[in-house]
């Protein structure tokens, strides 16, 4: 019988498959070579040993003897899977992946060689204990994303193991993306560039904002997007795109950035709305991009026709803030003093008075670390006083607002070299006048 289509041969009672394939043999036997086919990427065995190799300086740094990760974006870094699962892994001594749900493809996922399946969490104990001999004084967890239910289950099930907080180690091993993330940032960027460029042709007077938005998005999954904004918070939720048009770009919400747009309801205020688009108004397009987990950010204007002087000036004064901050974007450059630069260049240009949001309500950051998700290290912004390093990913996008009547910006995720950065967004940075 194929090992992909299982007969049908009925019991005389008609209820039975007869020698129907079982799941797991199908996904041992056929998953990967399938699933290659239709464009995975799975992350190889050498990548993994070097993150590892990172978590661990980490650990030791801190004296921390092992780490249970718990969150998937943690653990999809560690193992290459995000099937529901927790990862142990000890200072010394190989990690073990623990799967709930799905074991066999977590195994085909994942190259670890330690990948074992469990039902409930009373078997943690017993399954790191028979993998490492023992179970740790000193257990690290995620406190930044961990519930406090969860945590005090983690009490019971390790009462004489140390809880502390490995969140740090964590994201300070992500900061710095390999040869290998860069690569899958590079596709997403060329994704993106696609994208805006065939947003030319669907971006036209009286479609709404929403409904441009759904366009994007329809356009970027043609070319493996995957659709899905993370990021390491409670409660923050977002599409991976904003097309906010004339006043609406002039709106803050619930999100840390310059603007919000309108949304649809008071149930989801962000974002693009029932708007219909205008011709000559600024249209200012964002739009996160994802492949393979790894995020790049983009902005660029767009109008239908003409858009007003006010705000062709204020698109080109962001541009020279956002080359300027290139320009001493380099290994030891402090993110701090980026910040800075720009806000006293937005000064100097006569936009800091609504320079990265309305007056009050500006943000404190002109750049997002990203990566698996947003929000990661580094930050240009206030408070943010370290170096740049070579391997950080982030995006910059100088805004300023026009309250009421709307909103420019650019915006690029850039990688830093050896001598300086690489722009992973190679979107043409001119106004698209449709």
């Amino acid at each position: 019988m194929s090992t992909v289509a299982a007969q049908w041969s009925a019991t005389p009672d008609g209820k039975a498959w007869e020698g129907a394939l079982r799941h797991e043999e199908w996904v041992r036997t056929n998953l990967e070579k399938w699933s290659k086919s239709l464009g995975f990427r799975y992350t190889p065995q050498e990548e993994i040993e070097l993150r590892l190799d990172k978590v661990r300086e980490g650990m030791s740094r801190k004296g921390i003897e092992a780490l249970l990760v718990i969150q998937k974006m943690d653990y999809f870094y560690l193992s290459g899977t995000t099937q529901d699962a927790l990862l142990f892994v000890p200072l010394d001594g190989h990690p073990l992946l623990m799967v709930k749900r799905e074991l066999e493809r977590a195994k085909v996922d994942s190259p670890l060689d330690r990948v074992v399946g469990f039902e409930s969490p009373q078997e943690l104990p017993g399954l790191i204990g028979d993998h490492w001999g023992r179970l740790p004084e000193t257990l690290g967890l995620e406190f930044d994303v961990l519930p406090v239910r969860e945590y005090l289950t983690y009490g019971e099930l390790f009462p004489q193991s140390r809880l502390v907080d490995s969140s740090s180690i964590l994201k300070h091993a992500r900061k710095i993306k390999t040869a290998f993330e860069v690569e899958m940032m590079r596709k997403a960027g060329q994704i993106s560039r696609k994208v805006f460029e065939e947003a030319r042709g669907f971006i036209q007077k009286g479609k709404t904002e929403i409904e441009v938005g759904g366009m994007i998005d329809l356009t970027a999954k043609r070319y493996g997007h995957e659709g899905l904004a993370r990021v390491r918070s409670i409660n923050y939720e977002a599409y991976t795109w904003h097309v906010l048009s004339g006043p609406t770009g002039g709106i803050v919400s619930q999100s840390d950035s310059p603007m919000g747009g309108l949304g649809v309801s008071p149930a989801f205020p962000v974002g693009g709305s029932l708007k219909s688009l205008q011709a000559d108004e600024p249209i200012l397009v964002d739009f996160l991009c994802v492949y393979h987990g790894y995020m790049v950010d983009t902005t660029r204007m767009f109008s239908i026709g003409r858009m007003p002087k006010k705000f062709v000036a204020g698109y080109d004064a962001m541009r020279r803030i956002h080359d300027a901050v290139l320009k001493d974007t380099r290994p030891g450059a402090n993110c701090q003093d980026l910040f800075r630069k720009s806000v006293h260049l937005a000064d100097e240009l006569g936009y800091g008075e609504s320079y990265l949001g309305p007056p009050g309500l500006q943000t404190t950051f002109v750049a997002h670390g990203i990566g698996l998700e947003l929000g990661e290290f580094p930050y240009l912004a206030e408070g943010h006083d370290y170096p740049l390093e070579v391997g950080m990913v982030f995006s910059l996008e100088p805004k300023v607002v026009f309250p009421g009547e709307g909103a420019v910006g650019v915006e690029n995720t850039v990688v830093v070299t050896e001598d300086g950065y690489e722009v992973l967004t190679p979107v043409d940075e001119e106004i698209f006048e449709v």
